[in-house]
């Protein structure tokens, strides 16, 4: 593993100016640090000091690799001095743009850092001391989240065929929507969609069924997905093609949004997209956004593409 740290990698991980406990804290968020659980998993805790609505210390204390060291450092560097409205909204993307960019394989230790800051924000505004954020990161590190014996995937996959849509991305959106669909927020925002234009994706592929009955009702669903990067989300439609059939113009513009979403989550973006395997992912890209995968000349994993092409470009 040590070829995957790049110099900014290291000069993080080795900066410890933030680590430590702090007395006093005005809130203190933290992941995988039950009783059960210390010694045994990736751990981390964040704690702040406020004045006047704005973070002017930052400590955190770590129990993991040298990517989530480096996470941590980076996410305690970008917090202090910022209001905590602002610090609210930092994401996965904003760690991994400061860090350069993390290998995909250890994008959940970003993950890690950015769920125990945002508890420790939860902490404050909730005026309670402590608060243990859920992220998992040995799920962020296992295999597909759906299976082929999923009850929502099969009811769309043996819907009636479309002879226009290829069975090929049947089988993507279906496993777009089962995953998406499990999460506890409305299912347009999960795969970053306007309702219309998801409305139109689920007419498209499965004209058959009634999505009202199908899917979960969005009124029973009250969290927030992860924020979308919108330099991913731009690097993303500056691919889609001017031409095609309509369909194909429609499928590329929706995956384009999809694959921005899915990229906020922890993890591998093929597992967050809900697919059975790696290739599918760049199956998908290399029928909808061929462009795109030219650009990825060197076979880069999608999610560290995205983010150092961003990086790069900023």
């Amino acid at each position: 593993m040590t070829a995957y740290y790049s110099d900014i990698i290291r000069k993080y991980a080795a900066d410890t100016s933030r680590a430590g406990t702090l007395e006093n804290a005005d809130g203190t968020g933290e992941v995988g640090l039950s009783s059960a659980e210390v010694g045994r998993r990736l751990a981390v805790r964040f704690a702040l000091h406020l004045e006047q609505e704005r973070i002017v210390v930052v400590r955190y204390q770590v129990f993991g690799c040298g990517f989530t060291m480096a996470a941590c450092a980076a996410a305690a560097e970008l917090a202090e001095g910022q209001r905590l409205s602002d610090a609210a909204a930092f994401d996965i993307a904003a760690v991994n743009r400061r860090l350069g960019g993390l290998p995909d394989e250890r994008s959940y230790c970003a993950a890690l850092a950015v769920e125990a800051l945002q508890a420790a924000v939860s902490s404050v505004r909730q005026k309670i001391s402590r608060v243990a954020a859920t992220v998992d990161p040995a799920a962020a590190e296992s295999g597909p989240r759906l299976s082929a014996a999923n009850p929502l995937y099969r009811v769309l996959i043996d819907s009636p065929a479309v002879n226009r849509i290829a069975p090929e991305d049947r089988q993507l959106f279906a496993c777009l929507m089962a995953v998406a669909d499990s999460e506890p927020c409305p299912l347009n925002l999960a795969l970053g969609l306007a309702e219309k234009r998801l409305d139109a994706l689920i007419h498209a592929v499965f004209p058959r069924l009634d999505g009202q009955k199908l899917f979960a009702d969005p009124g029973s669903k009250r969290s927030v997905p992860p924020a979308i990067n919108p330099e991913v989300l731009t690097l993303l439609l500056s691919h889609v093609p001017a031409t095609g059939s309509e369909w194909q113009q429609q499928a590329a513009a929706v995956l384009a949004r999809i694959i921005a979403a899915r990229a906020a989550h922890p993890g591998h973006l093929w597992t967050a997209m809900g697919l059975f395997e790696r290739p599918q992912l760049s199956a998908a890209i290399g029928r909808h956004l061929p462009s795109l995968a030219v650009a990825n000349n060197r076979n880069m994993r999608w999610k560290r593409y995205l983010f150092n092409a961003t990086a790069t470009a900023g």
